[in-house]
């Protein structure tokens, strides 16, 4: 679960740092760099973390939902 924490944090924070950059496309070092910002990130927010945690994985699902609409 906190591996699943930790992959959503480091996109999000990647995706507001290089929107113009896809995710899949970056090297594992960079990838892991944000990951490291993750969990930082969830370890300052402690409890806290829940409420973007569930923004983040409503964004994702809509993200989700909305390709398949447009594949259909």
């Amino acid at each position: 679960m906190m591996q699943n924490k930790v992959e959503l944090v480091a996109r999000a924070i990647h995706k507001a740092e290089h929107q113009e950059l896809t995710w899949d496309g970056e090297p594992l070092a960079h990838k892991e760099r944000f990951r490291e910002y993750a969990r930082n990130a969830i370890n300052l927010l402690g409890e806290d973390i829940g409420v973007l945690l569930l923004a983040l994985e409503t964004a994702t699902a809509g993200k989700r939902i909305g390709h398949t609409r447009a594949a259909a």
